[in-house]
């Protein structure tokens, strides 16, 4: 997305895991908010409510946002439905002018009124998922000196995107060309390009994935941002079709600490970490050698001393480099991708 002045839409919904899209466009793109709509919370800022932002406030009305031109529906709920109470929200956003802009199912240019307000006054809806994808993997050939790092999980909203991104962003710091390749509606709208690959068509999820690369694999390091799990009941088509789409050379397998069922199907226990990884490196290897390489801890809701045994126990039990990339740093990840560049390319 080009520079704008951004209203985030969270209203009733003000936490990290179900606003987790406003919390990362706060994140990677705060300079561009200038506040939080959710009449629920106000006065409040987002730092305290999605522990982003520093003091972008959290208002009761877009009157209250000063000089916003976009309104950015800011959740990611399963199956992405929208709030019927958000119509008027968003009625009275293009109604002041404002553009809108939205990563869920239920698109706004099919929405009649939407539509007719839009065009009377003169803005933009703009549907991050909404994608005409009809190509099917055929296996082409990859630019050879192209490393292909693939973020994978234990289950969703365990910090797949969040891992890829900060990886990238070291690696651009200490002068690679990387390139972070964005794959699902909340990094595309922190990337400003990408796939919904969740909202493809299944015959051409591979190809999707696919033509992702080939329109990226003229930069040195791609880490290439996962969708779902393999072992999530719901998802784990998307996932294997991503999967076999970018062909990795690598995967950093990412979890979060404490989780014990599985989202959206808590009565699903989460695979353990060892059985899983062998799973991934097995049927990634089916069209390209690889292997794990890292694993991403999400720590949010443990302490420090509890996410440090965590970290300790899983290099132990898995032997590769572990870390959270927001309570830690990304350097040790950074480091096992640049050793696997170092081991396949020389």
């Amino acid at each position: 997305m080009a520079e704008q002045r951004i209203v985030v839409l969270t209203e009733g919904k003000s936490d990290p895991r179900a606003a987790k899209t406003a919390t990362s466009v706060i994140r990677y793109r705060a300079d561009e908010v200038v506040a939080v709509l959710d009449s629920t919370q106000v006065g409040q800022t987002s730092q305290t409510l999605l522990g982003v932002g520093g003091d972008i406030p959290v208002v009761a009305s877009l009157g209250d946002a000063a000089a916003a031109d976009t309104l950015l529906i800011g959740i990611s709920p399963p199956g992405g439905k929208m709030p019927e109470e958000w119509r008027r929200v968003i009625l009275d956003a293009i109604s002041r002018g404002m553009s809108v802009v939205s990563g869920l199912h239920d698109f706004l240019v099919n929405d009649p009124e939407f539509v007719a307000a839009a065009e009377e006054h003169r803005v933009q809806l703009v549907d991050v998922r909404k994608n005409d994808e009809r190509i099917v993997a055929k296996y082409r050939e990859f630019n050879p000196d192209c490393l292909r790092i693939h973020t994978v999980g234990q289950d969703c909203t365990v910090g797949k995107m969040l891992t890829a991104i900060d990886i990238t962003n070291q690696l651009k710091l200490q002068g690679h060309d990387a390139k972070f390749v964005a794959t699902g509606q909340t990094g595309i709208m922190v990337e400003g390009d990408g796939c919904p690959i969740d909202c493809v068509v299944a015959d051409f999820i591979s190809g999707a994935a696919e033509q992702l690369v080939l329109d990226n694999h003229q930069h040195e390091i791609l880490l290439i941002e996962g969708q779902g799990s393999l072992a999530h009941p719901s998802f784990s088509g998307v996932t294997l079709g991503l999967l076999h789409g970018v062909r990795p050379d690598g995967l950093i397998l990412c979890y979060e600490i404490g989780r014990d069922g599985t989202r959206g199907v808590e009565h699903f226990p989460v695979i353990p970490l060892t059985r899983l990884r062998d799973i991934y490196e097995s049927l990634a290897s089916l069209l390209n050698p690889c292997r794990v390489i890292g694993v991403g801890i999400n720590s949010r809701t443990v302490s420090a001393d509890v996410a440090a045994r965590h970290r300790e126990s899983v290099e132990a039990e898995l032997g590769v480099p572990a870390c959270d990339v927001v309570r830690d740093g990304p350097q040790m990840l950074v480091q096992a991708v640049l050793d696997l560049q170092k081991e396949l390319h020389g």
